[in-house]
């Protein structure tokens, strides 16, 4: 009764349209997220008023720095808490992706079915894009079409490339055109962008490695050459 009641109150504060817009988003976070909609607006709202009134008892210029705070934490707690995960789910899947369809391109090259090489690859993977895989097969043992439940991953995929090959897959299920040789260049695009990235990396780490120098290291070498003259001078 009181979660319905909670549910009621928050249907009340916030439009179904934000409701659901959110929650696209946190499907994209996989079954491992522990919230949902309701959950985040409620604490992005009800953390944003006492931050609101802390800044404002707490600071001389509440009342100005108030609603620049609150606002700059209302945008970065949503950006934390669901877009910057997102990201993060989304690179770990591509790179999971790698091996899972390698798996799976073998398993229909051996003459397996659609069905027998999902079956083949989830049996022999065992991560997040598998076991988003193996739902999709929990739901069509129960009766659930493989196309519809291909459909309804995709809305828990936040990755383009995987979309691309689900639609693939879902493509060869309804036409039983074969769909390995297109697999084998999706999966080179995912190894050919993960390289890239990893480029992109070992380029910044000059970079970083500079501003470390600057803060730390110079400073540290100047005061051991210019200690003796301090010393000196102190004494």
């Amino acid at each position: 009764m009181k979660k319905n009641k909670k549910k009621k109150f928050s249907h009340s504060i916030f439009s179904r349209k934000e409701i659901n817009k959110i929650q696209k988003k946190i499907d994209l976070l996989g079954e491992e997220c522990d919230y949902d909609a309701i959950f985040f607006l409620n604490l992005r709202l009800y953390s944003s008023i006492v931050l609101f009134l802390v800044v404002l008892y707490v600071f001389e210029l509440g009342y100005f720095l108030a609603p620049i705070f609150t606002f700059v934490y209302y945008h970065l707690i949503y950006y934390i808490m669901i877009e910057s995960n997102i990201k993060k789910r989304c690179d770990k899947l591509d790179i999971e992706a790698m091996y899972f369809f390698e798996i799976m391109a073998l398993a229909l090259e051996s003459g397996n079915n659609l069905k027998n090489a999902l079956e083949i690859s989830c049996n022999n993977v065992d991560n997040d894009l598998s076991k988003e895989f193996k739902k999709v097969l929990s739901e069509v043992e129960f009766g659930k079409g493989l196309n519809e439940s291909l459909v309804s991953l995709k809305k828990r995929i936040p990755s383009d490339t995987i979309n691309n090959i689900i639609l693939m897959i879902t493509q060869s299920n309804t036409f039983g055109n074969n769909i390995t040789k297109d697999m084998y260049h999706q999966i080179d695009y995912i190894r050919d962008k993960e390289i890239q990235k990893a480029k992109a990396r070992i380029s910044k780490i000059p970079l970083r490695v500079s501003v470390i120098s600057v803060l730390f290291y110079i400073p540290l070498i100047l005061l051991l050459i210019l200690s003796p003259v301090l010393l000196e001078f102190l004494g």
